[in-house]
């Protein structure tokens, strides 16, 4: 009786321990539970107390109740690549990404059959949509435009019925054809050849106005020019194995005409020997001047006095052996003989 008693005893406590373990569960942090009583997580319209478990120990009735653990991390999904027609009609493929959670575990579970796979067909349908609805320039330039708009599609479908919140959806490439990237490639090349272009000129307008009010500059003060002449010399005559031409100013040789012009020539010959120089005028106009006043003056007016010999020589008859010797002119006729001749007044 002892043994039968012991062994019957053996039955109840493994038997308890089966039980036991089927009824406790563990619930982790990011996990919910939903336990169903006879197939039941709602009763009269309302839901069920004790429906819905926090993380932790958890203990539930066998047989009579089912707990089903929800996981309420994000979750990241990639939506295949969607081929389609933008409104400018132009194919392209688009795939992207969506982040999404779960917020009501009960309308998760009890509202939609693997909501998983629920919200990535809501994801490619609306992914189509709005290619139809969106031309390439958003799709290539405003795609933050595109994802808010995808967003909102989404999660309008998912977050009532089916207790899903979409946090975020993202395009992640957009497909066109080669063609399309090719005349894009030209585009965008002749666009920045363009803009080089007007860099260019605006660079080469900014540099002609500055070296125009540098020349005005110059212009003022002849040495300027002269140091700046310098100036590109040094910088010329630093560069090795090079030939410098010096150009010669030209008030260097206006300076040089100046000095040889005033001196006659050695190889002139006729009437620039036989020109008086100025010592000899000077004492035949004192001469003149001493006889004339040792005379007295029987002239009535100014206009009478004769002319002096030597300095008042017409001008022009003086200058003119001059700029014939300049010019290396020989045999000019002597000014002092063409004043002798002259008749006396």
């Amino acid at each position: 009786m002892a043994a039968v008693a012991l062994v019957i005893l053996l039955i109840v406590l493994v038997g308890g321990l089966i039980v036991l373990s089927s009824s406790i569960r563990i619930v982790q942090q990011f996990e919910r539970g939903i336990v169903f009583r006879f197939g039941q997580v709602q009763r009269g319209g309302q839901l069920r107390p004790g429906a819905v478990r926090e993380p932790g120990l958890t203990v539930i009735l066998p047989i009579i109740e089912r707990m089903q653990k929800v996981s309420q991390q994000t979750i990241t999904m990639g939506v295949p690549g969607q081929d389609g027609i933008t409104q400018d009609n132009v194919s392209v493929r688009v795939d992207a990404v969506v982040y999404f959670r779960v917020i009501d575990p009960v309308k998760a579970i009890v509202n939609v059959h693997n909501y998983g796979y629920a919200v990535s067909q809501v994801a490619q349908t609306s992914l189509r949509s709005v290619i139809g609805q969106a031309d390439m320039q958003e799709l290539l330039g405003e795609r933050e435009k595109i994802n808010m708009r995808l967003r909102a599609i989404i999660d309008e479908i998912t977050e009532g019925p089916w207790g899903i919140l979409i946090e975020r959806v993202e395009i992640k490439d957009v497909s066109l054809p080669e063609g399309m990237k090719r005349s894009m490639a030209r585009q965008a090349e002749a666009e920045r050849e363009r803009r080089a272009r007007i860099i260019t000129a605006d660079g080469e307008f900014q540099a002609s106005k500055r070296l125009a009010a540098a020349a005005e500059i110059m212009s003022q003060d002849p040495a300027a020019l002269q140091l700046r002449l310098l100036q590109t010399v040094v910088e010329v005559s630093a560069e090795k194995n090079s030939t410098l031409v010096m150009p010669l100013p030209v008030e260097v040789l206006r300076f040089f005409d100046r000095v040889t012009g005033g001196a006659p020539q050695s190889g002139e010959s006729g009437s620039g020997d036989d020109k008086p120089g100025l010592a000899e005028r000077l004492a035949r106009a004192e001469a003149e001047l001493a006889k004339a006043a040792e005379q007295p003056s029987t002239l009535k007016s100014a206009d009478d006095v004769p002319p002096v010999i030597g300095l008042d020589e017409p001008k022009s008859q003086v200058a003119a052996p001059q700029d014939d010797e300049q010019r290396g002119i020989t045999g000019a006729p002597d000014a002092r003989t063409e004043g002798d001749q002259q008749p006396p007044t």
